[in-house]
């Protein structure tokens, strides 16, 4: 694999929010799998909530056996979504901190020690079933040392302080601690990944982590492919990350 630039995974919940909307068939999430292959994108992200607001079971089902791209599942760290996960066996899970009334997910997953200890157990599960597993967290050097020492395959930052930030500023001091969280792990076996609330634009930035491997993007890319189609959306950003992150990792020095 080039790491020359990020991987992309595109999340495709919002196809299905809008099908649920009309209690429909349509968009469907699967045919909304199938052009994001065939722009380029590396991964699919799918998060299935408890409510079930976005994609559903069968949604995952389906897309885990069409088997065009691997299938990375963001789930709660609960009893019902652990069953689950096993059972359909996705390649990658991102445990992720859950909230009914929230209207997306808020923060980074705290790393306490009884959210430890079910993930020490969680991760000897996906091993035996060849899961991979990625903690998204906020960039907090605590966590991510948590992180190393529970021996997962991957932790994915939490860009949306930064993402969110309107105040220039802010939005440098957020940069500063995406960029300290990623240093905590450099050179660790574990892979990094970012992602929530990143575009075209605020994207540049985050692509000058030098150990970045993964960006995962998702409403900004539904967003725009209502104006010129799923496709071009997600090569839009493939663009912008395969012109771009070299040139910015070679005037920081790491090419």
């Amino acid at each position: 694999m080039n790491h020359s630039f990020p991987e992309l995974g595109v999340n495709i919940d919002h196809v299905a929010t809008l099908r649920n909307s009309r209690a429909g068939f349509e968009p469907d999430p699967l045919s909304a799998a199938v052009l994001v292959k065939s722009a380029g994108a590396t991964q699919l992200v799918c998060h299935l909530r408890e409510d079930r607001r976005h994609i559903r079971d069968a949604d995952l089902r389906l897309l885990r056996s069409w088997n065009g791209l691997p299938v990375n599942l963001e789930m709660a760290m609960t009893d019902e979504m652990v069953s689950i996960a096993l059972d359909v066996r996705p390649a990658l899970v991102t445990l992720v901190p859950e909230r009914r009334e929230e209207r997306t997910t808020e923060g980074g997953l705290v790393l306490g020690r009884d959210m430890c200890e079910k993930i020490s157990v969680f991760l000897k599960k996906c091993r035996d079933n060849e899961i991979r597993l990625s903690l998204f967290l906020a960039p907090v050097s605590g966590d991510m040392e948590r992180a190393m020492e529970l021996g997962v395959d991957q932790v994915e930052l939490h860009t949306g302080e930064y993402a969110n930030a309107t105040d220039p500023s802010l939005r440098e001091k957020e940069l500063e601690r995406l960029f300290s969280a990623a240093s905590c792990i450099s050179g660790s076996p574990v892979r990094l990944a970012a992602g929530h609330g990143l575009d075209r634009e605020n994207l540049l930035p985050v692509l000058s982590i030098e150990n970045l491997r993964e960006v995962n993007i998702g409403h900004s890319i539904i967003a725009r492919s209502l104006f010129v189609g799923l496709e071009k959306a997600v090569r839009e950003i493939l663009e912008t990350i395969r012109r771009k992150a070299p040139l910015l990792r070679r005037e920081e020095g790491f090419l």
